[in-house]
């Protein structure tokens, strides 16, 4: 049986204001969608359902700020407002209005590396590549 090959994310980072400031290794997200039902009295069941909003928790692992941001002094406790994009082979996907949840921190000596980071982004969109 012949393996299946899907595509991953070639690059994947952080940016805030047009500017790369960390680079992502890995990534989970999980979205979720609030609904709400509309019943209708004497029906056994709802007579509808309306979309609500929409969450995307994303779980960050290996975050490795760029030689620039570093530069700057970039202090990812204090980063709020961010985007994670996630380029793939024929679209890039980008979680906007990002602000982390928690983060997870551990490191070798002389290492700018945050081990693990939760966030919560408020947007999801997709664009071709």
């Amino acid at each position: 049986m012949a393996a299946i090959l899907i595509p991953t994310s070639s690059d994947i980072y952080l940016e805030v204001n047009g500017k790369k400031v960390a680079v992502v290794q890995s990534y989970t997200v999980q979205s979720t969608k609030s609904s709400t039902t509309i019943e209708a009295f004497g029906e056994k069941e709802p007579v509808a359902t309306l979309p609500g909003q929409s969450k995307h928790v994303l779980e960050l692992t290996r975050i490795y700020a760029t030689d620039e941001a570093l530069a700057d002094g970039i202090d990812f406790y204090s980063l709020e407002n961010f985007s994670l994009v996630i380029c793939k082979p024929d679209r890039r996907v980008i979680y906007s209005g990002c602000q982390w949840s928690k983060i997870g921190e551990s490191g070798t000596l002389g290492a700018s590396v945050m081990e693990k980071v939760t966030v919560v982004a408020s947007r999801r969109i997709e664009t071709a590549a």
